[in-house]
This record gives C-alpha cells, structure tokens and sequence, in this order.
C-alpha cells in the first residue's frame, strides 16, 4: 500500500532530527564550498551562509537538549586531558619542521 505526504507524520523529534541533520549537511557542502572558492566575494558570501546554517545547527541542537531528544554524555577528565596531549605534541610536530 503506498503512502501519500498526508498520512505519514513525524514526531517532534523526528522532525527536529531531520532538521539537524540537514543543517549539518548544510553546513559540509558550505565548508567544501569554502575550502574550493577561489574569489574573495563567493568565499565571503559561503562564510555568511556557513555561520548562518552553524546558528539555526546549535539552535535546533539546544531545543532537542531541551526536550531530552538528545543526550550527550560528559567527556572524562581523563579523555579531554589525552586530547588535549596529544594535541599538543602534534602541535610541537609541526612548529618543529
């Protein structure tokens, strides 16, 4: 039996999850297109868009924290203090060569 867009519905947080991954993806294709752009002006109006789209990302992000959509779990001191050695001896690397 096929389905029309009337009688399928999602969630709120179905909903909210579309749209934060969509954001997300958004904001891939405005980073590649950063990467790539080769005029002052193009890479000035991606910027706009890529810090627009990072705005309504957090924003959507906040609202399914709000609502307990999404759970995110505190990293531990130990992790963020391997991280942040690691990080550093990289950065050593390259200020060395």
């Amino acid at each position: 039996m096929n389905k029309s867009k009337k009688d399928v519905s999602l969630s709120e947080k179905d909903a909210l999850q579309d749209m934060l991954d969509v954001e997300k993806l958004l904001m891939t294709y405005y980073g590649d297109a950063l990467i790539e752009g080769s005029s002052q002006p193009f890479r000035n109006a991606i910027l706009k868009s890529y810090t627009k789209h990072a705005e309504t990302q957090f924003r959507i992000f906040e609202q399914m924290l709000a609502r307990g959509y999404y759970e995110v779990q505190p990293a531990a001191k130990m992790l963020i203090d391997q991280q942040t050695e690691n990080f550093s001896k990289i950065k050593k690397q390259i200020a060395a060569e």
